[in-house]
């Protein structure tokens, strides 16, 4: 339940509203501050002035979206007028942002004339990409947006008219498929014939519903041909021959109703009428034009949908409008036509049809998500949409002639993949990597769900060959009950594993002097991190991934007593890779040694150096400490100092240097006007932490408070692969980590 001391509180909180302008080039030295203004502007001033497009190049402009409106109809209060519509443009523009990484400027224009908004939009074209119309009346919207697209060279989308269409008509399509309808056959009502009414009627049209079958009803009641009272011409389009005249008897034989009006018009009665397996659609906010449960409970054949996030299938606009609008800036479109508008619908209604990411399910407090009369269009926090629907529509704006710009669509979805920070980059190309030769990868905690899920994932994938340590028959129950094929994963019960003799025999013969029997052997292999690691050890698997239940210190261990270190390696150390926001920086050592001594942290630096090379990426390394090249005299300090000079007599040609305060590691410039001396001449992209204490709580403070994603613990300095979860890790962070560990095993 949202208070209204709370939503008063969060938009008032802290710096007042939702949004802010920030930079995105560096703008701390002077010669910043020329480059951006006066005289380094001038130049690509210039540029635009020989050829406008070069603007795409220079500018925001390719990326900047406008949220226009009057406030004369703001969600479901009405003409509130432009500036109390303010907040919800700005809510507007984070959904754009978080969503599709497309920025905003809401423009509220202070007038109900529908002229004055079209030459404001007119005036504003060149500052923008692309115009979304927001909370405006009908039918003055329609005018307007007609007009702009005639007179305008970017893209003009009503939200309230095409997102809303675009999601139900996706919902619609799923709904059809499991009801077992044709769309050239159904019979539909339509109630309500302002903007979304209007513009869903028209889209089911284009889909293939037949206009004949399509009852539009309005305040008045159905909209048939000869009635005088309250139509314009958006109206009289959807007019009808028809004796019918109200709602009620418009709904009688009916397929399919979608309520796009005021909440409780429909009656049990009226649901009753309609034929069998009936679709409704009641997206009146907050209340639907019938309730969920009075729909629910007057029939078991219903599929349904509301505008509401606490039932199912929620026909939620944000399923579109950041994603279509990406689409079409992406590919410099001059329009969003209907063959984008339907290439968004049927990405939306495909995506629906595959299996649910954890992390959504996670979202959604554990729901069970499978395509059915539950589950017929994505949840607004999929990441997958960005990907599906924006692809969609860029391809069919350049197969349509609105784009401007032709692009690689299999190239573009990778990249989409990557928008939201450098780790899905990395991520994905660590992946291609581990595709090249997949490795055998054990999972001592096989009986884990989501463990389960990773290793069908990595199968699919072709990552890598997961080996799952349970119950046999535990782990084809779990499989059955999310539909997992278990067909190429093979499943080892320690207990009953052919080889067992022979891995009590070696195990005894690697612990005998540190007080191991072979009884002691045998009841040590019971544990599956020991049965793991011993199965790494042999050769059996390749390498080895655990943790996600158990605490770091009990799942090294038995790694480290089976599996030992690297030749030269006196200490394993741990390596998280932090991404935050455009930067990926590796942080070492973060889980494993408490006080390292100077050799200790030269090994940990050397060791990081080398693992970030496996992902191919050029090492750039900082030693971190609160002294700044000798600027404090302590014997913490020289430590980090000692720690330097070893890293450089070992690895002359690593780009280190050190002891250095963080800023100055991340924030070139420093280095640049300060310490010019310095052989660190990039900014760093590992850190390296002179304890543990310092990095455990960075790492941590960053993830929690800074907003990055943290992907690791990478476990250094073991002689085989293995690889340490966090404690409650998703499925996508186990496939991460599994990729992580075939990459390091082909390495070894």
């Amino acid at each position: 339940m949202i208070r209204k001391k709370d939503a008063l509180e969060y938009h008032s909180a802290g710096r007042h509203g939702k949004i802010e302008v920030i930079t995105s080039k560096p703008c701390i030295t002077q010669r910043d501050l020329s480059l951006a203004y006066t005289p380094g502007v001038a130049e690509p001033v210039k540029e635009i002035e020989k050829n406008p497009e070069d603007a795409y190049i220079y500018t925001t402009k390719g990326n900047l979206v406008a949220v226009v409106t009057n406030g004369t109809a703001v969600l479901g209060l009405g003409d509130v007028g432009s500036l109390a519509g303010k907040p919800v443009m700005e809510g507007k523009g984070v959904l754009f942002k978080r969503f599709a990484d497309i920025d905003v400027f809401d423009i509220e224009i202070n007038s109900k004339d529908p002229d004055d908004v079209i030459n404001v939009c007119k005036l504003i074209e060149p500052t923008f990409g692309g115009i979304n119309l927001e909370d405006i009346k009908a039918p003055d919207c329609f005018y307007i947006e007609e007009s702009l697209k005639e007179q305008l060279n970017i893209p003009v989308f009503h939200d309230d008219q095409h997102g809303t269409a675009i999601i139900t008509s996706a919902a619609l399509l799923n709904s059809l498929e499991i009801a077992g309808k044709k769309i050239d056959e159904i019979k539909i009502v339509v109630n309500g014939a302002g903007a979304a009414g209007y513009a869903c009627a028209v889209l089911f049209t284009k889909l293939g519903i037949k206009k004949k079958n399509l009852i539009m009803c309005d305040s008045k009641g159905v909209i048939y041909k000869g009635r005088k009272e309250g139509l314009n011409p958006y109206k009289k389009k959807f007019a009808v021959e028809t004796e019918l005249r109200t709602l009620k008897e418009a709904m009688k034989g009916r397929d399919v109703f979608v309520g796009l009006s005021v909440g409780g018009v429909v009656s049990k009665e009226m649901v009753k009428s309609m034929n069998e397996r009936p679709i409704i659609f009641a997206l009146a906010n907050p209340d639907p034009e019938i309730s969920y449960e009075d729909a629910k409970s007057t029939r078991d054949d219903i599929i349904m949908a509301t505008g509401r996030s606490d039932y199912p299938n929620q026909v939620n606009n944000v399923l579109g409008f950041p994603f279509i609008f990406r689409g079409a800036l992406d590919v410099r479109a001059r329009a969003i036509n209907d063959e984008m508008k339907i290439a968004a619908v049927y990405a939306l209604a495909a995506l629906a049809k595959e299996d649910v990411p954890e992390s959504v399910i996670k979202a959604y407090e554990g729901d069970h998500f499978e395509f059915g009369p539950n589950y017929i269009i994505p949840k607004p926090f999929d990441p997958r949409i960005l990907i599906w629907e924006t692809s969609a529509v860029a391809k069919a704006a350049m197969e349509s002639g609105a784009a401007t710009i032709n692009i690689d669509i299999e190239k573009y979805k990778e990249e989409l993949d990557a928008r939201f920070g450098k780790s899905r980059m990395v991520m994905r190309g660590i992946i291609n990597k581990a595709k090249r030769n997949p490795k055998r990868i054990v999972f001592p905690e096989g009986n884990q769900e989501r463990i389960v899920k990773a290793a069908q994932i990595l199968i699919d994938e072709k990552i890598a060959e997961p080996i799952l340590i349970g119950d046999k028959k535990y782990i084809k129950e779990t499989a059955e009950e999310h539909h997992i094929n278990l067909e190429e994963i093979e499943i080892i019960n320690p207990e009953t594993y052919e080889q067992l003799p022979q891995y009590v025999e070696e195990l005894y013969n690697l612990r005998n002097r540190r007080g191991v029997t072979k009884t002691v052997a045998g009841e040590l292999l019971r544990d599956p991190n020991y049965f793991g690691a011993m199965m790494v050890h042999m050769g059996d698997a390749d390498g080895l991934i655990s943790g996600l239940t158990k605490h770091y210190p009990n799942t090294i261990r038995p790694a480290l007593q089976v599996i030992k270190m690297e030749e030269n390696i006196h200490k394993v150390s741990g390596l998280y890779m932090m991404i935050v926001k455009n930067k990926v920086l590796f942080f070492a050592d973060t889980t494993v040694n408490i006080d390292p001594t100077e050799e200790d942290l030269a090994e940990i630096a050397i060791c990081a150096a080398e693992t970030v090379k496996k992902f191919d990426i050029e090492p750039k390394v900082a030693m971190l400490s609160f002294s700044n090249f000798g600027s404090v005299k302590h014997p913490f300090v020289e430590k980090v100092r000692r720690a330097v000079e070893i890293v450089k007599e070992r690895m002359p040609d690593l780009m280190i240097d050190g002891e250095m305060q963080a800023d100055t590691a991340v924030v070139h410039e420093i280095i640049e006007e300060t310490f010019l001396f310095s052989t660190l001449k990039e900014e760093a992209n590992i850190l390296i932490f002179p304890d543990l204490q310092s990095g455990n709580i960075a790492y941590k403070l960053l993830a929690r408070l800074g907003g990055a994603e943290a992907i690791g613990p990478i476990l250094m300095g073991i002689k085989k692969s293995v690889h340490v979860l966090q404690r409650g890790s998703e499925v996508k962070d186990i496939v991460n980590m599994a990729a992580i560990a075939v990459v390091d095993a082909q390495e070894k």
